[in-house]
């Protein structure tokens, strides 16, 4: 055994396969490369993942569920489209659990559009009117993937988003929405 493979306990690469999602060689490599150092291992995971993320982006995920969100009193409720690449990471449990938290998201917070790309100029102007020229704000108020998740307001909906698709190594997007609430208008 060679002393870079002696440092990494096998209780911190179950820790860490449990806490990322990545397979176990993945975990025993990144603490090799970190040298024992979880939290740099965990960096290391976090980095390829990310990347793995923005090669799948382009794959088409054309498999996925639409899932709802009825609000109690019923006076609110929200459709989502969640894709993925396969029925087989759609039929997860993950995946549904996914896309009914981005169907209360939007239920909750009444975005606009899915990514701030499907903002028209004009939107967004408005938008800087209504924020008082925040740009941060604006974006946050209105585009979903922007929105800090009502469950916890240090990850995005992007993020969850993101997490998915490093977990399940596919293309994971959320192609659209639709919220209704009692007497609005269109």
């Amino acid at each position: 055994m060679t002393e870079k493979t002696a440092s990494v306990d096998a209780r911190e690469v179950q820790r860490l396969r449990t806490e990322t999602g990545a397979g176990v060689m993945d975990c025993k490599r990144a603490l090799e490369e970190a040298r024992g150092d979880y939290e740099k291992a965990r960096d290391l995971l976090k980095q390829k993942g990310l990347a793995a993320a923005a090669k799948r982006a382009g794959r088409e995920a054309r498999e996925g569920v639409v899932e709802s969100y009825i609000h109690s009193g019923g006076r609110i409720g929200a459709l989502v489209e969640l894709n993925s690449e396969t029925d087989f990471v759609a039929a997860t449990a993950e995946f549904k659990d996914l896309a009914r938290n981005i169907a209360m998201q939007v239920a909750a917070m009444s975005p606009l559009v899915v990514s701030e790309e499907d903002l028209t100029q004009e939107a967004r102007a408005e938008l800087l009117k209504e924020h008082g020229g925040d740009e941060k704000k604006a974006i946050e108020a209105s585009v979903l993937l922007r929105q800090p998740y009502i469950r916890d307001n240090a990850k995005t909906v992007g993020d969850l988003v993101t997490a998915l698709a490093q977990t399940t190594g596919e293309n994971v997007r959320v192609r659209r929405f639709a919220r209704f609430q009692l007497g609005a208008t269109a």
